[in-house]
């Protein structure tokens, strides 16, 4: 059609062409100033460990026997706890992400609260559960003779009551962003519920449960309160890497130190493991 009574089309101006807004590039002085001195808060403790470390005896103080049964106790402690972790913490996640049933709201919080408890606190609970004279344990020294705290098997019993919940939380996120309708057409096939979770389900949540790992081993790794409350400071069975730093602040500052950048070390390499699910975008 032409003439005047014709459509006029218009033609809409090309992304290049816009212009930015004077000023939307910078940032606000009331907001640079404070996110500065969060940062500096943040990174100056540790450039202070990093300038004070003693560079030159490093190699002698990490080569000492007490450091390597520290360091052995924790990698073995913090593995075994991540372990206990998926296997009672993946099945408790697919429970909260896939059914329904009353009170789940209340497990959900009984299953984040150790993330907010005071580690001394799970400690003590453990050792009114678990301990000689527990709830549970006296049972299980009497029936069977085992005794808990205070042993390795203790460490590992800790370090898992304040890991697993990182875990959980991860696998429960990864299970609701998953489609469901993936398990459904698996049942619609013939396969049982169990079978469409072990083919089917976990594939699809692997990298929310490998990041989950990760962050249930680093937290073992790093576990101090709960240890030491249940399961005592003694080198060679207990003592783990946090604990060997404690006790080294009263006697060798410098030891101390190092095994302080043998753990930065661990957090560092966490968090590159992390890099592609947590820092992909700018």
């Amino acid at each position: 059609m032409t003439g005047p009574d014709a459509p006029r089309t218009t033609t809409a101006p090309h992304p290049r062409g816009r212009r930015r807004p004077r000023g939307a590039g910078r940032v606000p002085a009331a907001l640079l100033l404070p996110a500065l001195l969060g940062l500096a808060f943040l990174v100056l403790p540790l450039l202070g460990l990093l300038v004070r470390a003693p560079w030159s005896s490093l190699p002698e103080l990490l080569t000492e026997p007490e450091v390597w049964q520290a360091l052995k106790l924790s990698l073995l402690s913090a593995t075994l706890a991540t372990g206990v972790a998926l296997v009672l913490g993946v099945p408790l996640a697919w429970l909260l992400a896939r059914t329904e049933f009353p009170g789940r709201r209340l497990v959900r919080a009984l299953v984040t609260l150790p993330l907010v408890l005071p580690p001394v606190v799970g400690g003590v609970a453990l050792l009114l559960v678990l301990g000689r004279n527990g709830v549970l344990g006296r049972w299980l020294d009497a029936w069977t003779g085992i005794t808990l705290p205070f042993t390795t098997t203790g460490v590992v019993i800790a370090e898992a009551f304040v890991a697993m919940p990182f875990l959980v939380i991860s696998v429960e996120g990864a299970l609701r962003a998953a489609d469901p309708r993936y398990e459904e057409a698996a049942a619609t096939l013939g396969a049982s519920r169990l079978t469409a979770f072990r083919r089917v389900t976990l594939p699809l949540v692997a990298p929310g449960i490998g990041a989950g790992a990760v962050l249930a081993w680093a937290r073992a790794l790093g576990e101090f309160g709960a240890t030491i409350t249940f399961a005592g400071n003694f080198p060679g069975r207990t003592q783990t890497m946090p604990l060997a730093v404690y006790l080294a602040m009263e006697s060798d500052p410098e030891a101390a130190i190092a095994l302080s950048l043998v753990l930065l070390t661990v957090s560092v390499a966490v968090l590159a493991g992390l890099r592609d699910r947590w820092m992909s975008t700018p």
